[in-house]
């Protein structure tokens, strides 16, 4: 079977979150892929279907970890929009995505030199929680009540991201202790989202890392589904505003040596969030073929 190997959120190689892309496995079992997925180890493997007679999709898409498989996620969906617009398996402009967690539209805009550009993913309206105890939240990150800027909540489109905003300078002072992390589950089923929000021209500009030992991998360089959610999260805090669209620009995976940006929009009516939407760019890394037993 082909792969391909991309950066996602990114124009830089070997930056922002790496994502392999495997075709040709409509006949394997579920038990193939997750073996395919744990040999890549990367955050996600993503194994695409195009659907050449469905009215209702383009294509579709199983998407795993190291240890599991995911109803959707961000990056995987924006990476493997991109790699089958450039190997021409569909066209760039809209797109829509079937997943386990429903059907996403996307938007692969064409760069000047041909092929594909940014692509945007429209994760709808977030599903939004209540405020959470923070305490055992932080201590799984090696930060303190002082600094906590806003209380916890889980929001998402499609995953549950439990989102924690600290103020300024304590996401880079974070440490990530797995043992606490795992023993949060019952707060961040998902994993923890931490980050904060400074004000800029262009409307918010967020700090943010992604903790996920559940998933298998500790530390996420960029996720696409967290910063969607994220919009629900800044809205039902009154870090945005109730009424309008809010441009923010993620800044995550600065620690890990991969820095990605992920450009985002929340629009919101009556103090509720009522859609979101994240881009990004994509660059290729590396192809070739894989078996699997």
């Amino acid at each position: 079977m082909r792969y391909e190997v991309v950066d996602v959120f990114t124009a830089t190689p070997f930056a922002g979150n790496p994502l392999a892309v495997v075709l040709g496995t409509e006949g394997l079992a579920t038990e193939q892929l997750q073996a395919l997925a744990r040999e890549f180890h990367l955050s996600e493997t993503a194994f695409p279907t195009v659907l050449e007679d469905d009215p209702d999709a383009d294509y579709a898409m199983r998407i795993f970890t190291p240890e599991t498989e995911l109803p959707f996620a961000g990056h995987p969906t924006v990476g493997t929009a991109w790699v089958l617009a450039r190997l021409g398996h569909v066209l760039t402009g809209p797109l829509r995505q079937r997943c386990g967690a429903g059907t996403y539209d996307l938007d692969v805009a064409a760069a000047p030199g041909g092929g594909p550009g940014r692509v945007e993913l429209d994760g709808g309206a977030p599903d939004v929680g209540g405020e959470l105890a923070a305490d055992r939240l932080l201590e799984a990150v090696g930060l303190g009540p002082d600094d906590v800027a806003a209380p916890p909540r889980r929001a998402g489109t499609g995953l549950g991201w439990t989102h924690l905003t600290v103020r300024h300078g304590a996401v880079a002072r974070a440490v990530a202790d797995v043992t606490r992390l795992r023993a949060v589950a019952d707060l961040a089923p998902v994993g923890v989202y931490l980050h904060e929000v400074h004000h800029a021209p262009h409307g918010l500009d967020v700090r943010a890392r992604a903790f996920t030992p559940e998933l298998g991998v500790t530390e996420d360089p960029a996720t696409g589904s967290a910063a969607l959610g994220l919009g629900g999260h800044l809205v039902a805090s009154g870090l945005a505003p109730g009424d309008g669209t809010t441009a923010y620009v993620v800044r995550q995976g600065v620690e890990m040596g991969r820095p990605s940006v992920l450009h985002a929009l929340v629009a919101a009516s009556g103090g509720a969030a009522t859609g979101t939407r994240v881009a990004g760019d994509v660059v290729p890394v590396a192809s070739g073929e894989v078996r699997v037993p």
